[in-house]
C-alpha cells in the first residue's frame, strides 16, 4: 500500500516549484484556478518538511534549473517518491494563491535540521547573511513560455489528439472518403479528396470554421485484456486532417426515363496534413476542441491492479523508457490523468532442481519501473513510461507505487 502522505516542504521556493507539477502540456497552463480539489489536498499537507529519510540517498545539496528541465525529472532528483511532490504546494497557500511555474536560472537548496528537510531558494543559517548575487540583464520578453513543464511535452502532445478509443460503431458509421480528385489512389498534404457519411448534416458547413476541421483514422484495432481476453475498445490510427470545403448535397436530376431523381453529392475534403498517405475508406472525425490538461502526478488513494495492454507505435511488445502503452482500466475503474503506477516484471517459473521433486516454482514479481496515466477513456487509457530497469512488456502487472 501507498504511505500516506504526512510530510512536505516548507518553503516558498519549492511550494513554487511543486505548483508547476499542476501545469499541462500547453504554455498556457500556468494560469490556472486551482481545483478544489488539489486545495483540498494541499490543505491537508504538514508544515513542518519532509523527513530526512524521504530524500533520495544522493540527493543533491543544491541544484540550478536549466533549460530541459522538467518538474519530474527534479522532483526525482530529491525524493524517493517524485508522485508525492505536487502536494508539496499546500504549504504557503497564504502566499500562493495559485500555481506557478519555476523557470531556468533559479537554484534550490536543500537544507537538512533535526531530522527534517526543506527546499529553500537561498541557504540562511542562524545569524548568517544571505549571500546575493546580482548581475545586470535586460528582459524583454515574457517568461511565460519558458516555464518548466511536468514531463517533456514532446513525448505526450501526439497522443492527446492522434491516438483514438473508440467503439466499434462508433467509428463504422463515421463519415468516410469515398473518392479523390482525378480518381487518384492515394492522398496527401494538398490533395483534394470527397466524402460521404451516415447523416448528412455531418458534413455540412456552417460559419463555425472549428466545426469544419476533421481528423482522419484508419483502421480499428481491438485492444483486449491480457487476462479475461475482452476486448475494452478499439485504438483508431491516426493518419492526418481534413478541412470541410463544400458540403454534403442531393442533386435532382431527370432520369432517362424523364421521371426525376435525387443524386448523392459527397462533400468536398481538402487534405491539410498527413501523418501517412490516405485512401478511400480512411474515416473522419470532427476536430475536437482544445482541452488543456492539468497534469498532477499522484498515487491513486485506491488500491489498483491492473496490466499493460499494448505498446503504441511499435510491432514488437517490449516497450522502452518514454513510451507511451495503453493500460486496460479507465475512468470507470477510478483511473485519472496523473496517476503513478508501479511496472512488476513478471516473475519466472523455473525448476526446483533442490527439491527431488523438481517441482515449477514461480519466483515473486519485482518492481520495474514507473508510469504516468495522462489520458484516459472508458475501458483504457494511455500512460508515459517514465523509468524502468528492464523492458517493460504487454501483460506486465500495474499496481499502487510504494
Amino acid at each position: 500500500m501507498a504511505k500516506p502522505f504526512t510530510d512536505s516542504f516548507s518553503a516558498s521556493a519549492l511550494s513554487l516549484l511543486a505548483l508547476g507539477l499542476l501545469a499541462g502540456s500547453s504554455t498556457q497552463a500556468q494560469n490556472f484556478p486551482v481545483t478544489p480539489q488539489q486545495r483540498a489536498s494541499a490543505q491537508h499537507v504538514a508544515q513542518s518538511g519532509v523527513a530526512v529519510n524521504d530524500l533520495r540517498a544522493d540527493a543533491p545539496h543544491s541544484h540550478t534549473v536549466v533549460p530541459g528541465d522538467t518538474l519530474w525529472d527534479i522532483s526525482r532528483l530529491f525524493l524517493k517518491s517524485p508522485w508525492r511532490w505536487p502536494e508539496l504546494w499546500g504549504m504557503n497557500l497564504a502566499d500562493i494563491k495559485n500555481p506557478h511555474l519555476i523557470y531556468p536560472g533559479q537554484t534550490l537548496f536543500l537544507v537538512k535540521s533535526d531530522g527534517r528537510a526543506t527546499l529553500t531558494t537561498q541557504v540562511t543559517a542562524p545569524g548568517s547573511v544571505p549571500t546575493v548575487k546580482l548581475s545586470p540583464r535586460v528582459r524583454a520578453e515574457s517568461q511565460a513560455n519558458s516555464a518548466l513543464p511536468t514531463l517533456q511535452n514532446h513525448l505526450i502532445e501526439p497522443f492527446l489528439a492522434e491516438p483514438l478509443i473508440v467503439d466499434e460503431a462508433a467509428l463504422s458509421g463515421a463519415p468516410r472518403i469515398v473518392s479523390a480528385q482525378d480518381s487518384r489512389v492515394l492522398l496527401t498534404r494538398g490533395d483534394r479528396a470527397y466524402a460521404r457519411s451516415a447523416s448528412s448534416s455531418e458534413l455540412i458547413d456552417n460559419v463555425n470554421k472549428a466545426q469544419r476541421q476533421f481528423r482522419v483514422f484508419r483502421n480499428a484495432t481491438p485492444l483486449k485484456d491480457p487476462v479475461t481476453a475482452e476486448v475494452l475498445g478499439y485504438e483508431a490510427q491516426y493518419i492526418g486532417k481534413a478541412l470541410l470545403a463544400r458540403s454534403e448535397t442531393t442533386l435532382e436530376t431527370p432520369g432517362k426515363d424523364g421521371k426525376m431523381r435525387t443524386e448523392i453529392v459527397p462533400a468536398t475534403i481538402d487534405i491539410v496534413k498527413a501523418k501517412e498517405e490516405m485512401r478511400a475508406g480512411d474515416r473522419l472525425l470532427p476536430e475536437p476542441a482544445p482541452h488543456i490538461q492539468s497534469y498532477v502526478p499522484h498515487a491513486p488513494s485506491q488500491p489498483v491492479d491492473a496490466r499493460i495492454v499494448s505498446v503504441y507505435g511499435s510491432a514488437v511488445v517490449n516497450a522502452a523508457q518514454n513510451q507511451v502503452v495503453a493500460i486496460n482500466r479507465g475512468t470507470a475503474d477510478g483511473i485519472e490523468s496523473g496517476h503513478v503506477l508501479a511496472i512488476l516484471q513478471d516473475g519466472a517459473r523455473v525448476v526446483d532442481k533442490t527439491d527431488p521433486a523438481l517441482p515449477t516454482i514461480k519466483l515473486p514479481d519485482e518492481r520495474n519501473g514507473l508510469l504516468m496515466v495522462f489520458r484516459t477513456f472508458d475501458k483504457l487509457s494511455y500512460a508515459l513510461v517514465l523509468d524502468i530497469t528492464n523492458g517493460v512488456k504487454i501483460g506486465d502487472r500495474l499496481v499502487n507505487p510504494l
